[in-house]
């Protein structure tokens, strides 16, 4: 473990350049959100402008989900071997110049073609942060840098509707294509700037030491490199993958927390709305609380969520998901059995709560247990799995099993996956306990 002092000017200008890069990235993730979810309020003007069938709409947006899992796999493992400034910057002004075509197109296959660009292109927007956050936080500080970051997408997908609704108030609906399109395009330029005046390249790339040596922290990155004579700025970005990610057990446990972290989010929050409206008889109103407090409750869970980890979970990370994953069981049996407009609300927003947790601990886990020259890797493995299999449980197959054998069976199904998200979460804490020794809490 390092021991060198560094003088108070050094450290004065990591942790400066630090908050920036991580407000840069929460800039910069947000803004990807904004020339993504705009699509979602347009859709009714598509419909009604193009003749859109419902099922044609459902292609549009199944498009960009697949598109962007397969993305966010690819484009990740190239972030490695980026500047994650210049690499979250593109991304975005691709975004931006895919939004503008969409705004100005008028052939279904045409948009169909370029919803398929936008997904790619949105997967270059995780990569970079996770990397940033890896690379500039040491390990008593990455469960609040990381939650705080993970909210972005949040805020930013919530920031859609009053820029839109706004525009199209100011501009009038018959220019709804520059309101839902160019509008957020504008917003969008404006944090791209940011994300190149803020975020900063790898400290060692900015003469500057390495997170563990100013911390005097010792990582899984120095581990690894005190076992083997090879430097990651050797290797290529497919070996780094192979080496530390494709066969590095803890990453697959991560993937495993993932996958069914996203099957119960997305079984939840897919089918909220037929439900309650259908099988629980609430109103419109009533479902869109439930619906809205399952999002937006997430926001303040992750922040405190980052915080206790910092705090009383240091190197015991998975502990905290594992004990919300025991609540998120019992919540989705009561929300399931319960006939109480309350009662099931109150459910929902538990479960909303803290579902977000396990996906917002797992970008701190990774950071435990794969070298930060490899996390971008990570991030794409984990985003492959996660969008194409978990996503794809939690509607698809929870479908499949509602229309064979009743909504209850769909439930149980989520059940299923909430403790095989604690299994997981209990191997990749025991992975880590492997890595540092039974105690793995760092010093602060």
């Amino acid at each position: 473990m390092q021991t060198k002092t560094y003088d108070q000017e050094t450290v004065k200008k990591f942790n400066r350049f630090k908050m920036q890069s991580l407000l840069g990235v929460f800039i910069g993730y947000m803004a990807y959100y904004i020339v993504r979810n705009n699509f979602i309020f347009s859709t009714p003007y598509l419909k009604e402008e193009m003749n859109l069938s419902a099922t044609e709409i459902g292609l549009l947006s199944s498009c960009m989900l697949i598109t962007y899992g397969l993305s966010k796999g690819f484009m990740s493992v190239l972030a490695d071997k980026s500047n994650p400034r210049y690499f979250m910057a593109t991304g975005l002004i691709l975004c931006i110049l895919i939004n503008i075509a969409m705004g100005f197109s008028t052939s279904f296959y045409l948009f169909v073609g370029l919803v398929v660009l936008l997904g790619l292109c949105q997967g270059m927007g995780v990569g970079p942060s996770i990397i940033t956050v890896g690379h500039w936080f040491s390990r008593s500080e990455r469960g609040r840098a990381s939650t705080s970051w993970n909210v972005s997408h949040n805020i930013g997908g919530g920031l859609v509707a009053p820029i839109v609704g706004a525009a199209m108030a100011f501009l009038g609906t018959e220019h709804w294509r520059i309101a839902a399109y160019i509008v957020p395009c504008i917003v969008a330029l404006i944090c791209v700037v940011l994300v190149l005046l803020l975020v900063k390249r790898r400290p060692v790339e900015e003469g500057l030491p390495t997170v563990d040596e100013i911390s005097h922290e010792e990582s899984v990155t120095e581990k690894v490199l005190k076992k083997s004579d090879d430097r990651p700025k050797d290797m290529s970005a497919w070996k780094i993958f192979y080496q530390y990610v494709f066969k590095n057990e803890n990453s697959w446990y991560l993937v495993g927390i993932d996958i069914f972290t996203y099957m119960v989010r997305f079984g939840m929050i897919t089918w909220i709305p037929l439900y309650l409206l259908t099988v629980k008889g609430l109103t419109r109103q009533e479902m869109g609380v439930s619906f809205m407090l399952f999002e937006w409750a997430a926001i303040p869970s992750t922040l405190v969520a980052g915080y206790l980890v910092d705090k009383f979970f240091k190197g015991r990370v998975m502990m905290l998901p594992f004990v919300c994953l025991i609540v998120v069981f019992l919540c989705v049996f009561g929300y399931m059995q319960s006939d109480s407009v309350f009662a099931i609300t109150i459910f929902a927003t538990i479960t909303g709560c803290l579902i977000y947790i396990p996906q917002s601990m797992v970008a701190v886990q990774a950071m435990e247990v794969i070298p930060s020259f490899a996390l971008g890797s990570a991030v794409g493995l984990r985003g492959l799995m996660s969008y194409l299999v978990g996503s794809s449980m939690g509607t698809t197959l929870f479908g499949y099993v509602v229309d064979h054998f009743g909504w209850d069976s769909g439930f149980y199904l989520i059940m299923v996956g909430a403790l095989l998200c604690m299994t997981f979460c209990f191997l990749s804490h025991r992975g880590v306990q492997k890595i540092y020794g039974k105690t793995s809490v760092p010093e602060v």
